[in-house]
């Protein structure tokens, strides 16, 4: 029989299918191919994007110039904008202010045929320093109250260009998903004094069942309440609210996690379309008439990676209920995960 499963985190009740066990291959994508002549995200093809913001560099080479490992720049067509100020206004009951904020493009890697989970452990460190070195500076704004570092990986998840890169946009509000989880982590903490997400670790790792890899350092599991099938969230097993604060040794750990939780997807479901999504605590800007905003953040929050496949569509039911169903228990997701060959494949 299938069952309802709440997710604490989230805050939201999912329906898992517990019918009949299904097969990876069930959830196999016929992957959109996309040809380009040029590829403006290539080496050579830099005066084709905005200014670069930050690049990582083999040598000493002037910005924009073709020698870079790592590349930084505005999107060349963004949904928000930096410049101006916000003039909120009321319409009646609705409200409205200018779209600004940042929107800004990691491109990952120069190669153009070499997707996120075929980086080397040195260039993926190199992918998240950049995350890091971003989400340091944009803080600085006081106008953005949130910031969050996404992937759209395949033109099913979102992604026209297929060269492998992330995106950042930085936000004058707080969005709802994130404050929701907030808020379930600050009133976990008020109530037992502990991190919410600290204590799913604990649980997910005395249970086992979701456990998809566990290296000491970082832990993927399958949440109990999936959304999805083959969703996956990688924690840090130390406590930190921000990842923009962890050392060139987390970064290296986190690496070494990604690239594993990435390789048994690819493996396990021919290179599935997916989104990922950093969470991490939002910049602690003073903010009119709430002394006490997020004023737990450090001892409540818990920062992680999200991953969610995009191996089916959300219908009607979905849309209009809010509540997903998910055709393939996590448990079995976490063991088909297991039982995949990490290794690096051509």
């Amino acid at each position: 029989m299938s069952e309802f499963r709440w997710d604490p985190l989230k805050g939201a009740w999912v329906i898992t299918e517990n019918d009949r066990l299904r097969q990876p291959r069930e959830f196999f994508v016929d992957r959109q191919q996309v040809s380009m002549t040029t590829c403006p995200f290539c080496p050579g093809q830099e005066a084709k994007t905005p200014a670069e913001v930050f690049a990582v560099r083999q040598g000493s080479r002037p910005a924009n110039s073709p020698d870079w490992l790592v590349r930084v720049v505005p999107n060349k067509f963004p949904v928000l904008r930096i410049e101006g100020q916000l003039e909120p206004q009321q319409h009646g009951l609705y409200r409205s202010m200018r779209g600004i904020g940042a929107h800004e493009i990691i491109i990952e890697t120069p190669s153009h045929h070499r997707s996120m989970a075929q980086l080397e452990l040195n260039e993926m460190l190199q992918v998240l320093q950049a995350y890091r070195e971003r989400l340091l500076d944009l803080r600085k704004d006081t106008r953005f109250r949130y910031l969050q570092i996404f992937k759209n990986h395949g033109v099913e998840a979102g992604a026209p260009l297929p060269h492998s890169h992330s995106q950042l946009m930085a936000v004058p509000t707080t969005p709802p998903i994130t404050r929701n989880a907030l808020n379930a982590c600050r009133a976990h903490f008020r109530k037992t004094e502990q991190c919410l997400i600290c204590d799913l670790i604990a649980q997910e790792i005395t249970d086992g069942r979701r456990v998809v890899n566990n290296d000491g350092r970082f832990l993927t599991v399958a949440p109990y309440a999936s959304s999805v099938p083959f969703e996956l969230r990688l924690f840090p097993l130390q406590h930190n609210h921000d990842f923009a604060l962890q050392s060139d040794q987390d970064l290296a750990a986190c690496a070494t996690a990604l690239l594993d939780m990435l390789r048994r997807l690819r493996r396990l479901l021919n290179d599935p379309p997916y989104n990922f999504i950093l969470h991490t605590g939002p910049p602690a800007h003073p903010q009119p008439g709430k002394p006490d905003a997020w004023d737990t953040l450090a001892a409540d929050y818990h920062w992680h990676i999200e991953l969610v496949p995009r191996l089916s569509q959300v219908a009607g039911f979905e849309w209009g209920s809010g509540f997903f169903i998910n055709p393939l228990a996590p448990e079995d997701a976490a063991r088909y995960l297991r039982e995949t060959d990490p290794e690096l494949d051509s």
